[in-house]
């Protein structure tokens, strides 16, 4: 039984993230304020705590799939990883991403990037690929979610070199479905560990992080 797809929300659409990250633009030129990060810092951290202690080369090529402000990727530089590029679909999300990290991180490298409609070829592989809230954010599209999701993972999975991982977090999807939508093209390697919640005698968590390898 396939599953069902998410309810979907202006979260999904290119023109609310255009409107938001062009006032997000204007508030860091305004104020410097770098933005928000989807799903918290904190979420962001572990993340990047673990990639950072799992072994991976400090040279290793990093693909970060809807990057938005650079975050995490300036995250990731601060541990001395230099070989990062990221990816967006929207430009206003890249000019701010720029605008923040490249006087301190100028190894961060931006693209502007449609996985769904381009071809990722033209990006070539990668030993690590990050998705935090873009799987969810074509989840939430108004239009061909189950036709976009497929092609996403297909696509994320190109991307992945030989002994490669894909990191994936979803606020919108669970462990187990992530474990379920993804594991045609790749293998499930382990959980990042996220803070859980227990409510109604029933444990779970506010954002769910899975690794998985290339089959």
């Amino acid at each position: 039984m396939e599953d069902s797809e998410l309810d979907s929300s202006e979260l999904g659409t290119y023109k609310y993230w255009q409107e938001a990250y062009s006032k997000e633009i204007s508030n860091y030129e305004d104020h410097g304020d770098t933005g928000d990060v989807w799903f918290g810092e904190d979420s962001a951290l572990r993340v990047v705590t673990w990639i950072a202690a799992c072994g991976l080369a400090r040279d290793t090529a990093i693909i970060d799939l809807g990057c938005g402000n650079g975050y995490t990727l300036s995250e990731l530089a601060k541990e001395g990883f230099t070989n990062l590029l990221g990816i967006d679909y929207c430009p206003e999300a890249l000019t701010l991403a720029e605008k923040i990290t490249k006087e301190e991180f100028p190894v961060i490298k931006y693209k502007v990037f449609d996985i769904i409609n381009d071809d990722v070829k033209v990006l070539g592989k990668f030993g690590l690929v990050h998705d935090k809230g873009t799987y969810d954010a074509i989840s939430l599209n108004p239009e061909n979610q189950r036709e976009n999701r497929v092609k996403y993972i297909e696509k994320a999975a190109q991307l992945i070199q030989d002994n490669g991982m894909f990191v994936i977090t979803s606020c919108n999807w669970t462990e187990s479905e992530l474990i379920k939508h993804f594991s045609d093209k790749m293998k499930f390697k382990c959980l990042i560990p996220t803070p859980q919640f227990k409510f109604g005698g029933k444990v779970g968590s506010v954002v769910s992080s899975v690794v998985f390898e290339k089959i």
